[in-house]
């Protein structure tokens, strides 16, 4: 299944607006921030289809009935980029564990390249909801490589993969080598084409690099 937020009239196309434009790009912190708004919001999303338990809550002047998620949550996050938008998801889910994964580009001399992988550092996953956290999906190659490198930590009960900004190519990539039982997809846009280089048109650019500056 797969969500496609800014479909909907919210203030997450605001935030998606400020974080495509080039103006607004030049300043960093803000960049992080409305990266990590949006997290905040794909948090409050997810949230909505998560299992619910009734409990009572002690107040002043006496007891309260309250509904409250059950599902044990951990955040993953494909380094750098991730990084603010899996510290807004963990504003809402505070009580979630956390997992990192570095992967980048690697590429040839000839300008193709593979996906790296380097460090994975997750807690065990049997039974527990996986979030999965990167800015974009470009190609879904690297996402799903993420994914699978955490299957060898234990099997989801469920996966909640989160792109602010999806390609086609990338969705139906993700769409093909995942079912809907697996995992449930989260995007804010999804955009029509991908450069030779597998760049997102109209994307945002290099969402690393402008979160936290031009990389050697």
């Amino acid at each position: 299944m797969i969500h496609e937020l800014g479909k909907q009239n919210s203030i997450l196309n605001q935030f998606i607006l400020e974080l495509r434009d080039v103006n607004v790009q030049n300043d960093s912190m803000r960049f992080r921030r409305n990266l990590e708004r949006c997290g905040e919001i794909f948090a409050y999303e997810i949230s909505k289809v998560l299992n619910y338990e009734n409990v009572q809550v002690q107040t002043p002047l006496g007891t309260a009935d309250v509904s409250v998620p059950t599902e044990n949550i951990v955040l993953a996050t494909i380094l750098r980029a991730g990084l603010p938008l899996h510290q807004g998801m963990l504003n809402y889910f505070d009580k979630a564990q956390n997992a990192f994964i570095s992967a980048y580009r690697k590429y040839d001399k000839d300008g193709t390249f593979r996906i790296q992988f380097e460090y994975v550092s997750t807690p065990n996953l049997d039974g527990k909801t996986l979030v999965l956290i990167d800015p974009m999906l470009a190609t879904g190659a690297s996402m799903l490589l993420a994914y699978k490198a955490l299957l060898e930590h234990g099997k989801p009960s469920h996966t909640h993969i989160v792109s602010v900004i999806a390609s086609k190519d990338g969705v139906n990539y993700m769409k093909r080598n995942l079912s809907p039982s697996e995992a449930t997809l989260w995007t804010g846009a999804i955009d029509d084409e991908l450069t030779v280089k597998s760049y997102i048109v109209p994307g945002l650019g290099d969402a690393g690099d402008l979160a936290y500056g031009k990389k050697d």
